[in-house]
């Protein structure tokens, strides 16, 4: 990023079990109490997993005001529409846009991209055709014959991966570049990346960036359960005794501008995207190198990329999913990159749960909010270090970052490793 224009970010939304925007979830993890709790959604009584971060208290006309959007859109996508349009708002763009004459706002659109990672694949998808499944009871005539008795004819219409992408811009009439990223945990952190460098190239000159997803479903906390991920009824990070991660639901935006665009309009900086990186472990759809070094290589990329050395960085957010081997191999590439010498690491899925698509982006709006107060908070649900991990610079209690940069790790299946570097 050395010697091209600076992004910077005018714009957040986040919302999550924690809280309906980033200060009031940075807040929530600062007191130190977790969303986390029984799950009410269905009788989870004798299910494996009995825990997540639900949002309670919000239905969907508070998340998406326009009710005929809702029979058009899932749960998930109203989560994103909500994200996105807090950081627009915040931004004041389309103010800004609405002052201008009939010809430049045309530009001003055509110049705004909208970048969304989601999770694309929850199972939920699915289950409309649950009941015509039983009333076929194996025969495909009956299947085809009763199709349309049981199946909603929307039904294709809501489960688009791209639903939050197409609607954000219909709703803003923003018409520049755009993507859809599907990349399990580290889709919204990749649409961050994505956007940031669409800038650069000057493929745009704004780009919002949104990841979403929700995950709580009874067969997807199965499977996940089966495959050994799944904690008992906390997310204990970097703990001897973790035993692994629990889901929550949410979704998170930032507004991206290049620093011209931003200034130009006379907008409020919340903090600036210096650089990223991403590696890849290479080994498997679930295995991770125990030496760390697919995640080592994007953050030394993301070092390069931002021109900075391991000791500027002030605070670490880690992704901290509190699975044993990914918060192993975690700390061994802070360790490979860092050495002795690490600055703060927190982590925040432990307070709302592990967001899956939607996590690395709502971390990146927290981490925000975190750098702005000076603290970077502690993770309360630690209680006896993993002696492995002797040295790591962890604690339950709050520590201050020692600069105004910092560090974003998301990692998702498949070993893809996703690295931020923020200031504030």
């Amino acid at each position: 990023m050395v010697g091209k224009e600076k992004i910077v970010i005018t714009g957040t939304g986040a919302v999550c079990a924690a809280g309906r925007e980033p200060v009031e979830i940075f807040e929530h993890a600062k007191g130190g109490q977790s969303a986390i709790g029984p799950i009410d959604r269905w009788d989870a009584t004798d299910w494996p997993v009995r825990f997540a971060g639900e949002i309670k208290g919000m239905t969907a006309r508070d998340l998406v005001p326009e009710r005929k959007t809702h029979k058009f859109i899932r749960h998930t996508d109203m989560l994103g529409l909500y994200a996105a349009n807090a950081a627009i708002a915040q931004s004041g763009l389309t103010r800004f846009r609405d002052g201008l004459n009939e010809e430049a706002a045309v530009q001003y659109n055509d110049r705004t991209g909208i970048y969304v990672g989601s999770g694309g694949g929850n199972y939920e998808n699915q289950y409309d055709y649950f009941p015509l499944m039983d009333t076929a009871q194996g025969s495909l005539e009956a299947f085809g014959r009763e199709l349309s008795n049981h199946v909603n004819p929307m039904w294709l219409l809501r489960t688009l991966p791209n639903n939050v992408l197409c609607h954000v811009g219909i709703q803003h009439n923003l018409k520049g570049p755009n993507a859809c990223i599907t990349c399990h945990a580290t889709s919204g952190m990749q649409a961050i990346i994505e956007a940031s460098e669409a800038l650069r190239a000057g493929e745009a000159e704004r780009a919002v960036a949104i990841g979403h997803d929700a995950p709580i479903e009874p067969q997807k906390l199965y499977y996940y359960q089966q495959m050994g991920l799944m904690a008992t009824e906390a997310i204990r990070p970097f703990d001897s005794a973790r035993n692994g991660t629990l889901f929550g639901e949410g979704a998170g935006s930032l507004m991206l501008e290049t620093e011209n665009s931003a200034v130009t309009r006379g907008a409020t900086i919340l903090g600036e995207v210096l650089g990223s990186g991403s590696g890849s472990d290479a080994e498997g759809l679930l295995a991770l190198r125990p030496d760390g070094e697919g995640l080592a290589s994007a953050m030394t990329a993301a070092l390069k990329d931002a021109n900075l050395k391991p000791d500027q960085v002030g605070m670490i957010v880690a992704h901290a999913n509190g699975t044993p081997q990914s918060d192993a191999s975690e700390v061994a590439a802070i360790r490979r990159v860092f050495g002795d010498d690490s600055p703060p690491i927190t982590g925040f899925k432990w307070a709302f749960g592990h967001l899956i698509a939607a996590s690395g982006i709502v971390e990146t709006a927290v981490a925000l909010q975190a750098l702005a107060a000076g603290q970077a908070p502690g993770i309360p649900t630690l209680r006896e270090l993993d002696p492995a991990f002797a040295g790591l610079s962890v604690s339950t209690q709050a520590q201050t970052p020692r600069s105004d940069v910092a560090m974003v790790i998301s990692r998702g299946f498949g070993g893809t490793n996703c690295v931020l570097l923020i200031r504030a």
